[in-house]
């Protein structure tokens, strides 16, 4: 993927960062973070361990508050929002926490349901069509519904947690790991699905993840976090990088197989 962003799509900033700074203690993860996400591209956020990738997630989500900055999400201030503009601003992302987070005691579709139940009044009648959609959506046969987590396989457990994610039709996706702990072909499949999904449905992703497979396959741009700051390029541009950690990862010995697979496609 990983082709230069359209004029247009530059115009319209759907996250917009200035200045963050996040820490805990007196340690400093985040350091005058500045960072545009762009309507309908997919970015992916690499980094090494401890760089925060989940804590910048987290941060956007107003699941962390940061020491200082600004956030802006469509437009609107997320530390100033509250209530049920909160709610509103909530019901237009939808979020895959990494190891699928799905609620143990419910089934899948049950899951499902939970976004629909909190930030809708919909009947159950169409809470059990919107879940088997979902479910389809993602890939999943529909007696998956009935199942709890504990008897999928992890590939499924994602795809569950996809259609969660997915529960309120949003226009902004955010990806925390969601290829981790699976299989070759598995992960693949489900970049797959990323690519698929974010094309038909015109989704915004915001993408955290350590496998540059993943970044290759998926991503329009991508955002590394290094030395406390962002460092924003595709794979090509980032490999010319003189950062040793960036030089590393992308011309390493994976980062030249995965840019050797992408010139074969």
């Amino acid at each position: 993927m990983a082709q230069e962003m359209t004029a247009a799509k530059k115009k319209d900033v759907i996250i917009e960062v200035r200045g963050l700074v996040n820490g805990f203690g007196s340690k400093i993860i985040h350091d005058n973070i500045d960072l545009d996400v762009y309507r309908g591209e997919v970015i992916g956020v690499v980094g090494g361990s401890g760089s925060g990738k989940s804590v910048l997630l987290r941060s956007i989500i107003s699941l962390i508050r940061p020491k200082e900055g600004v956030i802006k999400v469509f437009g609107q201030q997320t530390g100033e929002v509250e209530g049920a503009q909160m709610r509103k601003l909530e019901m237009r992302w939808g979020v895959l926490f990494q190891a699928g987070a799905l609620f143990s005691s419910q089934t899948v579709a049950e899951n499902i349901k939970v976004p629909l139940r909190e930030y809708t009044s919909m009947s159950e009648k169409l809470m059990d069509e919107i879940a088997a959609m979902k479910l389809n959506m993602v890939g999943l046969p529909p007696d998956t519904a009935d199942k709890y987590p504990s008897e999928l396989s992890g590939g499924m457990v994602k795809r569950a947690a996809l259609a969660r994610s997915l529960a309120l039709d949003p226009e902004l996706l955010f990806l925390d790991e969601p290829t981790a702990g699976l299989d070759p072909i598995s992960a693949n499949q489900f970049d797959e699905l990323i690519k698929q999904l974010q094309k038909a449905l015109g989704l915004t992703v915001f993408l955290v993840t350590h496998d540059i497979d993943t970044l290759r396959a998926v991503t329009d741009r991508i955002a590394v976090l290094v030395n406390k700051n962002l460092v924003i390029g595709t794979i090509a541009q980032l490999r010319k990088s003189d950062d040793p950690w960036i030089k590393d990862y992308f011309s390493g010995v994976r980062g030249r197989a995965a840019l050797a697979d992408m010139e074969e496609a």
